[in-house]
């Protein structure tokens, strides 16, 4: 190879290791383009683990053009007994022309296992480390057995006697040109890969902290990003249908799990008291007007026994007394009515018309206290959240809990997402919005709302439908569950074509993939 088409190919080699972000992948690129520049048949790439006298070297993978076989990791120590731990510890280039003629003051020795195993024949090797731009050893490079015609097969000892050689001084140089980039592409790449492992954490413990305000919606997050991402999966591969060129690349799939991982991230705006609120009434509202009522019937019972006392003195008749008695059981029974409709109306359901109609003859009365002065047997707040004709909350509450999603989107947008994962906060912050254009917080038309966005609204209503951890309602079974989302495509909320596709495909069903 000419210096020309070495320095291109070394261009070449140099532009495919900083594209790669994936480890995995990067090293496999790493040792492919290090054996085509050296003419190697073979080779392995290892990695440092750990740190100080804890660090080990792991055989990550190897390749042969001439045999196959398995592999596997493993790891080893670093010493100076291997010649890939004595790479590592000398930082130097490990030159050997002939492995099982190694020189007789070399502190390392060969291992004829793998030869013998696989029925391989290893003559030359070249070791190279692997060195960050912080000057750290990060792994080592080992080939072997170069080449003269790197097309060749190296199946019989007579293939190696004739087409092997050593690896010499341009071989040498060239590894090492490739190995710096290398290192340079790998410590990027695991950086990248710390950052990335570092952000997932961040998200994991939005969504956990999110949870532990509300968990009676646990797991919610994590199943919504499951069902939305597996529906756009689906989607991606349609080949007929209005979404049949709608693709999504990896950086999009994992940009749309994270909105739809941190869709309800705003809650954490919300009052806690309003997301756990299980029934109309809060714990102390009910206490209070339980506190009235025993007041009152204490009074009158305390009424009934001095009205007695006077009857008697008096000498009033039986049938006088009778009256009174007959008075008092029917005051008493009255109020056990009363407050057994407050009750019965505080339970998060359907009001019934004749609760509704005992609650507004008890909202009408009222009580006198120890100063004569008359209070509302029922306060107009208290009487406000027990008329909700469905559900727990009142308007303002509800308005509240509307809120998240501003919350959402507000909070989301000050992280510096970058440019692969922009879309985050607009994705999460319009999952509640309508195709009908009745929907929050903006109210927008169907076509100004992301597709990644109509898919978790899809998504946020199944689990919210079918989850079995609401304390305060039992799951849907999911034949109902897909009514009520054909009812909704009907109503002009949800898209008609996604929930085709979610129903057709199972997507609850399709078990994460990203």
């Amino acid at each position: 190879m000419n210096e020309t088409k070495a320095l291109e190919e070394l261009f070449g080699i140099a532009r495919a290791m900083t594209t790669e972000r994936d480890v995995g992948r990067l090293l496999a690129v790493i040792l492919e383009k290090s054996r085509f520049i050296t003419s190697a048949d073979a080779g392995s790439i290892y990695v440092v683990e750990g740190e100080g006298t804890s660090a080990k070297l792991r055989f990550k993978l190897t390749q042969n053009d001439s045999v196959s076989f398995d592999s596997r990791e493993f790891t080893m120590p670093i010493s100076n007994r291997s010649i890939a731990g004595s790479c590592v510890i000398n930082r130097k280039p490990i030159s050997i022309p002939d492995v099982y003629h190694l020189p007789s003051d070399a502190p390392f020795g060969f291992d004829r296992s793998f030869d013998q195993r696989i029925g391989y024949v290893t003559r030359s090797m070249m070791t190279v480390p692997l060195i960050s731009q912080r000057e750290e050893v990060l792994g080592v490079i080992q080939l072997i057995n170069r080449k003269k015609d790197p097309n060749a097969k190296l199946v019989t000892r007579d293939d190696v006697e004739r087409e092997v050689i050593p690896f010499d001084d341009h071989a040498q140089n060239m590894l090492q040109m490739v190995a710096a980039q290398a290192g340079v592409s790998l410590e990027n790449a695991t950086l990248y890969d710390e950052i990335r492992l570092l952000f997932e954490g961040f998200v994991r413990a939005s969504v956990d902290a999110i949870e532990s305000r509300d968990p009676t919606t646990s797991g919610h997050s994590r199943r919504v990003a499951d069902l939305t991402v597996g529906l756009a999966q689906v989607i991606d591969a349609e080949s007929s249908g209005p979404y049949k060129g709608t693709r999504f690349t990896k950086d999009e799939l994992r940009e749309l799990e994270y909105a739809s991982l941190l869709h309800d991230f705003g809650k954490i705006g919300v009052r806690e008291r309003v997301l756990v609120k299980a029934k109309k009434l809060f714990d102390e509202q009910l206490d209070l007007i339980r506190a009235r009522f025993d007041y009152v019937a204490r009074t009158l019972e305390a009424e009934y026994l001095g009205a007695r006392i006077k009857l008697i003195e008096t000498g009033a008749s039986k049938e006088d007394l009778a009256n009174a008695e007959r008075h008092y059981v029917e005051q008493t029974a009255e109020l056990d009515v009363f407050f057994s409709s407050v009750l019965s109306a505080n339970e998060p359901t359907v009001l019934a018309g004749g609760d509704f109609e005992k609650l507004e003859k008890l909202a009408g009365q009222t009580y006198v206290d120890r100063l004569g002065q008359p209070h509302p047997l029922l306060q107009p707040g208290e009487f406000e959240a027990l008329r909700i004709l469905r559900g727990s909350l009142t308007t303002k509450e509800i308005d509240e809990i509307r809120s998240h999603v501003t919350h959402t989107y507000r909070f989301l947008s000050k992280i510096p997402w970058g440019k692969t994962l922009r879309g985050v906060p607009r994705i999460a912050g319009s999952h509640h919005e309508k195709l009908d254009g009745t929907g929050y917080p903006n109210r927008m038309p169907g076509a100004d709302i992301p597709v990644q966005s109509k898919m978790m609204t899809i998504a946020d209503i199944f689990d919210a439908l079918t989850a079995s951890d609401r304390p305060y309602k039992k799951a849907v079974p999911i034949e109902k569950a897909l009514d009520i989302l054909d009812f909704s495509v009907k109503d002009g909320h949800i898209d008609a074509d996604l929930t085709r596709v979610f129903r057709g495909a199972k997507v609850w069903e399709i078990k994460p993939s990203t």
